[in-house]
């Protein structure tokens, strides 16, 4: 898999890193001199380049790309090279790094952006993760096909205890995929009983989440986090 990473700090080197552990293709460029640290990542492809050039872009081989991640400390940076390589050179897959929760709402398909990685809301989400049991936790919103994923415990009160998951009744729009049991991730059979302490994972569409409520009560959440 070819993969271009565009900025060179601390996020982008350990994405690199981590990719080309792994064998894939990997060009990283960034338009600052001090972040050259080729020896960091040795076996990947530098370019010192801005990422916000079209021609930057070409001479890292975009155009022959899987995946672009911008991983810019600048989010108007992110979104014009998430642009570029969406909307000029048809790349398949664009991730890119939200630098800044306020500037969320930008990172979606109009910019070119399938999936956006905010830090800050990532770690939110895993505080409350943490902190509500009982709760409706958004953990992650995949803008490209208009769902999110959302995650609760089940407290002993919660109506869906003691029921299988065919037996669980969630509105149109909303599939229970993934129950974590004593750490295990399990695939939501039909015939698996629902016990109290499970974490479930439910995939939501936009459309259904105005039933937020409505779901929620169903796993015994008391309120919605987003």
């Amino acid at each position: 898999m070819k993969v271009v990473i565009a900025g060179a700090g601390s996020v982008g080197r350990s994405i690199a890193r981590e990719l080309s552990s792994l064998d894939h293709d990997v060009t990283i460029l960034d338009k600052e001199t001090a972040a050259m640290r080729v020896a960091s990542v040795p076996n990947v492809d530098w370019l010192l380049a801005d990422a916000c050039d079209p021609k930057a872009l070409l001479e890292a081989g975009i155009d022959e790309c899987d995946i672009v991640v911008a991983a810019t400390g600048d989010d108007k940076s992110n979104l014009v090279v998430s642009m570029l390589s969406k909307l000029v050179y048809g790349v398949p897959r664009v991730i890119a790094r939200v630098n800044n929760p306020r500037n969320e709402w930008l990172f979606d398909e109009n910019w070119g952006v399938d999936v956006p990685v905010s830090t800050p809301r990532i770690m939110t989400a895993l505080v409350e993760e943490a902190l509500a049991e009982g709760d409706l936790v958004r953990m992650a919103r995949f803008h490209r096909s208009g769902t999110s994923m959302f995650q609760t415990h089940l407290p002993e009160s919660a109506p869906a205890v003691g029921l299988s998951v065919g037996e669980v009744v969630l509105p149109a729009g909303a599939v229970l995929t993934t129950i974590v049991r004593d750490g295990v991730p399990l695939h939501a059979e039909r015939d698996l009983t629902l016990e109290t302490g499970d974490q479930v994972i439910i995939i939501v569409s936009d459309e259904a989440e105005r039933d937020l409520d409505l779901i929620g009560a169903l796993m015994g959440a008391g309120e919605t986090s987003d």
